[in-house]
């Protein structure tokens, strides 16, 4: 005899005990209860539907057609969040909420959630909402916003949406969340204990505290196990429970009236107060942690076999039976039908096509509008918006500005030019950040829409993805570059990702400001003198801008601006912090390094589109190719270069993800010598990729690069022994002319 499966044996013990139930048929199971019989009966389709999706997970991988089998097998209970909640709720759903997601979906006429969760198992380029690049739980119409996470990585952007509802309806913005809408996300007990979600909902504890709404569920999903680790016993509860501003519930995943009273409750109390809820349902895992877990490694024979007992689709059919709803005949066929149209669609759906070439993959990831995003970003606010942002003193009017000044105004521009624009970060409000950069903004639009946050990276992005879903234009920043990378899932895993699994249906446009980069004389070691910029780099989509001087930087603001809104792309806005204030170039008193701000007549005329450098010089000698805190020194060693016969013109990227290449291109092939002056490392440094374009390119002159050091930057004048220097570029220039040292 074949040995049972571990999804047949639920199976049969699921009918077996189904057709040893017995009830009176007094309806006394719903008594006392909001549950009525009709929802009772509906939550069981949710269920059962749950399960055969999981049990088909498993066949269609077995034969071939299915590619993903983590399953909701005994987290069944969620099927009475879904039923509580209204589908114009956004949900933001871990991956074994399959009967939330049912639940929901039974909802809204003519959904159809069975076929959806089926054509993600097979990867259909149709699947409604990732369209075949994964499967996850979500639809555009069931409000359900799809996430990859398994470690709770959607909880900042839970709590940045359930902080917009509020704030968007404050301001005026419309906002596809309706005003008394509540969040909901969901996750594991296992990702409980994750930084992220630690931090997430301690951000949302601490909002509501301040007596700012938020409108937020948590529905923690306890399985007891984050694959083979146990959760101790009486963890998330002791964790959760009695903490300031939460609300604390929880309820028997084994007992559907339980649960289902306890997340009206949760619910209501969440849309009444506007306060956050944690909804803990204890649960079962059955079929391991996925396919491939054989969890007889980790866990008595015993202890799996008395979860059965605990099955949520069993205490549903027991209420059901036991109130005399149907009998367990009846109900046995009401699982068998669905098991059959489970059965049916999957045939049906292995059928349809995959993602066919690598276009089709990637056509949702960053899309790009050149066109829409130059005319945008060439609008500025309504003049009477103007007049009040700048107090009837427009910055054109102003003298030569600083970096730092000309972010400043650029943002105030963006402030009159977007109502739904928002400005948020660490000290970014009364202080105005701690280098003057957002200095005034908050006084003058109001803290609604400047305002500081808490010093949490990952909260400070989390509001900015959950900003950007609800219709808000979102500019966080973080402080120090050294500061984004304990948060860079947020950006790579969640902001990135999600035009990509949502095949564009939803978008999460943003610019975060990063002051960043070195070369501060030393001050702040390398927390404040960070120049890791790969992992950015690294990000598909992500657009990186590296303005060096003011001219450039108010229209690479307003392109990154414009490209969010336009597209939905994501921007990373890297500001060289030692650039913020640098007046002179050449020589003490020179103001080179200043600019003009140009009024909004000249906008277009002065638009920067994405990935286009800015080019310096017309020599014919040697190509000085470089970006931020290298343009400067190259100016100044081309200079110098030139009085002593070269002819050297300077190339500034402006643009490090994506670079210019066909500009970088033309650059090269005129002087046919390239130097790449680089200030990020050698091994993993920006010169890497510029090799690489060129070289793919079929450029076929000269290339050498001059970088920082592998290292760290150290504190005070020990700084200088690992920055390029402009003795460095001088040197390496001199090599490529095959000129003497200096």
């Amino acid at each position: 005899m074949p040995e049972t499966t571990p999804e047949e044996e639920l199976d049969q013990r699921f009918l077996s005990a189904v057709r040893d139930l017995a009830g009176d048929g007094k309806a006394a199971a719903t008594d006392g209860t909001r549950l009525t019989g009709e929802q009772a009966l509906a939550l069981f389709d949710a269920q059962a539907g749950s399960r055969h999706l999981d049990l088909a997970a498993r066949y269609l991988r077995a034969e071939g057609h299915g590619f993903y089998t983590i399953g909701s097998a005994g987290h069944e209970a969620d099927a009475a969040v879904g039923a509580v909640l209204r589908p114009s709720d956004p949900a933001l759903l871990h991956y074994r909420s399959g009967a939330f997601y049912l639940a929901r979906a039974a909802q809204v006429p003519g959904s159809q959630p069975l076929r959806d969760v089926l054509l993600g198992l097979v990867g259909a380029s149709d699947e409604p909402i990732a369209g075949g690049r994964h499967k996850v739980f979500g639809h555009h119409d069931l409000a359900v916003i799809p996430q990859t996470s398994t470690i709770a990585s959607h909880l900042p952007r839970a709590v940045g949406i359930a902080f917009s509802i509020g704030r968007g309806a404050k301001l005026g913005v419309s906002s596809p969340w309706p005003a008394d809408a509540i969040t909901v996300a969901s996750f594991g007990d296992a990702s409980a204990s994750h930084s992220t979600a630690t931090g997430a909902i301690n951000a949302a504890c601490r909002t509501a505290y301040q007596g700012l709404p938020m409108p937020l569920l948590l529905v923690c999903e306890d399985n007891g196990l984050g694959i083979s680790v146990r959760t101790p016993d009486g963890w998330v509860a002791a964790a959760h429970s009695g903490r300031p501003a939460l609300r604390y519930l929880s309820a028997d995943g084994s007992d559907p009236a339980a649960c289902y009273d306890a997340a009206a409750e949760a619910a209501a109390y969440v849309r009444a107060t506007r306060s956050p809820a944690f909804l803990h349902l204890r649960l079962v895992r059955f079929l391991g942690h996925a396919g491939s877990d054989a969890e007889v490694s980790y866990r008595s024979q015993a202890e799996i076999t008395a979860d059965y007992a605990r099955d949520p689709l069993l205490g549903t059919a027991r209420l059901i039976v036991a109130a005399g709803l149907v009998s367990p005949v009846q109900l046995i066929g009401r699982y068998e039908a669905i098991r059959a149209k489970v059965r049916t669609i999957a045939a049906e759906a292995v059928t349809h096509r995959g993602l066919a070439s690598r276009a089709e993959v990637t056509a949702p990831l960053a899309p790009r509008h050149p066109g829409q995003v130059a005319e945008r970003a060439a609008t500025a606010g309504a003049p009477e918006a103007r007049e009040s942002a700048f107090g009837g003193r427009p910055p054109e009017t102003a003298g030569p500005l600083t970096l730092a000044d000309t972010i400043n105004r650029g943002l105030a521009d963006a402030l009159a030019a977007y109502p739904e624009l928002l400005v948020f970060g660490e000290d970014v409000g009364r202080k105005g950040g701690v280098y003057g950069v957002t200095r005034g903004l908050a006084r003058r639009f109001g803290v609604g829409r400047v305002f500081d946050t808490l010093l949490d990276e990952q909260s400070i992005l989390g509001l900015g993805l959950g900003a950007g879903v609800s219709g808000l234009l979102p500019v966080p920043e973080i402080q120090y570059l050294a500061y984004l990378h304990n948060a860079e899932d947020q950006v790579r895993g969640e902001a990135a990702s999600l035009q990509f699994f949502s095949a564009g249906q939803y978008r999460n446009p943003m610019v975060v400001r990063v002051a960043g980069l070195a070369y501060q004389k030393g001050f702040g070691g390398h927390f404040h003198n960070d120049n890791a910029v790969s992992v950015l780099r690294d990000i598909p989509g992500l657009v990186v801008a590296v303005p060096a001087r003011a001219s450039d930087a108010a229209p690479m603001l307003r392109t990154c601006l414009a490209a969010a809104q336009v597209d939905g792309t994501v921007c990373v806005f890297l500001e060289p912090i030692a650039l913020y204030h640098t007046r002179d170039l050449h020589q003490p008193g020179d103001g080179a390094w200043l600019a003009s701000y140009s009024g909004p007549e000249r906008w277009a005329q002065e638009h920067v589109p994405i990935g286009r450098g800015r080019s310096y010089g017309r020599g014919a000698d040697l190509t000085l190719v470089t970006f931020g805190n290298g343009v400067p020194m190259s100016l100044r060693v081309a200079r110098r270069l030139a009085a002593a016969g070269a002819g050297v013109r300077v190339f500034d990227l402006r643009w490090l993800a994506p670079l210019p290449a066909e500009q970088l291109l033309a650059e090269a092939e005129l002087t046919g010598r390239v130097l790449i002056v680089d200030e990020t490392r050698r091994s993993g440094g920006v010169s890497e990729g510029v090799i690489a374009e060129l070289t793919d390119a079929g450029f076929r002159g000269t290339i050498a690069r001059v970088t920082s050091a592998d290292s760290f930057i150290p504190l005070g004048d020990a700084a200088a022994h690992v920055l390029l220097s402009e003795a460095d570029i001088d040197a390496a220039a001199r090599r490529l002319l095959d000129w003497p040292a200096s």
